[in-house]
C-alpha cells in the first residue's frame, strides 16, 4: 500500500531533522507531503536540503489553521492512504510497516504515541473520547486513512483550532468507518518544554473540546469519568484541567459555531488566533 506521510509544519527547526531522519528510512513505497504553514526560522531550508537527496519530498507553502493547511497537504497526497505525524515527533522505524498492517483490517490506524520530555508532563495521560464504541481520541500525530475515508469526510474542518482530529474521526465513524488501534506504530512526541506552553496548550485543547460540543451536540456521556479522575492526582494535572476549563469556558461565551446544533445559541466569534 503506497502511504503519503503528511506534515503540516511551523517553525520546526529545532525538530525537523530528527523528524524527516526517522521517516526516509520507513518501509516503502510512501511520498512525504510536507506544508509548511509559514515558518520564519529556517525550517524551509532543512527540508530542502533533505529534498536533494531524497526526490520523495515534496513541499509546498499554504498558511493557515492546522486544518487549512493540512487540507492542502491532502490535496497533493498520492497514496491509497494518508498517515499524519507531528513536527515534533520521532517515528520508530516500524511505524509505516505497522500502519500498514492495521488498514488491512481497518479503515483507520492509530498508533502508540510516547510522549517524552519533562517527566511531570509525560505522566499525564489524555482523556479518551469514545463514538460508537471506538476511541476517537487518538491524536492525529500518530494516525493514518484509507482514502477513501478522507474523501467521505471531506478532511478536517478547518474552523477547528484543535481537536480537529477528534471531529474528523468522530464524522468518520458516524458513517461506518472502523478505527483500529496498534500498539506496535510507535511514535515519540516531544511534550512542550516550558510551564507556559504546556499551559497554554492545555487551553486551546479546552477551547478544541468546546468546539467539539458546539458542532455536535453534548459530548459528555461518551467520555470515562473514572479516566477524568485518574489523570487528576497531581499538581500538574490539576493545572493542565484548570486551563482547560478555562478555554472551554472562553470558547463557549466568545467563540461563534457555523453550525449552531438547536440547543446551542450563536455567540460573538473569537478574538483568539487560529495557531
Amino acid at each position: 500500500m503506497f502511504v503519503s506521510v503528511v506534515l503540516n509544519l511551523l517553525n520546526e527547526k529545532r525538530h525537523i531533522r530528527d523528524l524527516l531522519d526517522s521517516l526516509i528510512t520507513q518501509e516503502k513505497p510512501f511520498e512525504i507531503v510536507i506544508v509548511d504553514a509559514g515558518s520564519d526560522d529556517g525550517t524551509v531550508q532543512l527540508i530542502q536540503k533533505y529534498m536533494e537527496q531524497h526526490p520523495e519530498i515534496r513541499l509546498f507553502h499554504r498558511p493557515g489553521t492546522r486544518g487549512e493547511s493540512t487540507n492542502f497537504g491532502l490535496r497533493q497526497a498520492t497514496g491509497e492512504a494518508v498517515a499524519t505525524i507531528g513536527g515534533d515527533c520521532i517515528a520508530n522505524p516500524f511505524w509505516l510497516k505497522e500502519l500498514r498492517e492495521t488498514l488491512k483490517e481497518f479503515d483507520i490506524a492509530a498508533g502508540k504515541t510516547i510522549n517524552i520530555g519533562y517527566h511531570a508532563f509525560v505522566e499525564l495521560e489524555r482523556v479518551e473520547l469514545y463514538h460508537k464504541g471506538m476511541d476517537i481520541s487518538y491524536p492525529s500525530g500518530n494516525m493514518a486513512w484509507k482514502k477513501k475515508v478522507m474523501d467521505a469526510v471531506g478532511g478536517f474542518d478547518p474552523w477547528f483550532v484543535t481537536a480537529e482530529d477528534i471531529d474528523l474521526n468522530f464524522r468518520a465513524v458516524s458513517q461506518g468507518f472502523v478505527l483500529g488501534h496498534n500498539p506496535e506504530a510507535i511514535v515519540y512526541h516531544r511534550m512542550k518544554e516550558s510551564f507556559m506552553a504546556f499551559f497554554k496548550q492545555a487551553f486551546w485543547n479546552g477551547w478544541g473540546r468546546k468546539q467539539l460540543t458546539m458542532k455536535h451536540g453534548r459530548l459528555w456521556g461518551s467520555y470515562k469519568p473514572q479516566r477524568l479522575l485518574e489523570t487528576s492526582k497531581n499538581f500538574w494535572a490539576f493545572g493542565r484541567l484548570g486551563f482547560a476549563v478555562l478555554g472551554y469556558l472562553c470558547c463557549k461565551f466568545y467563540e461563534h459555531s457555523p453550525y449552531t446544533p438547536p440547543e446551542q445559541p450563536r455567540r460573538f466569534k473569537a478574538v483568539f488566533p487560529g495557531r
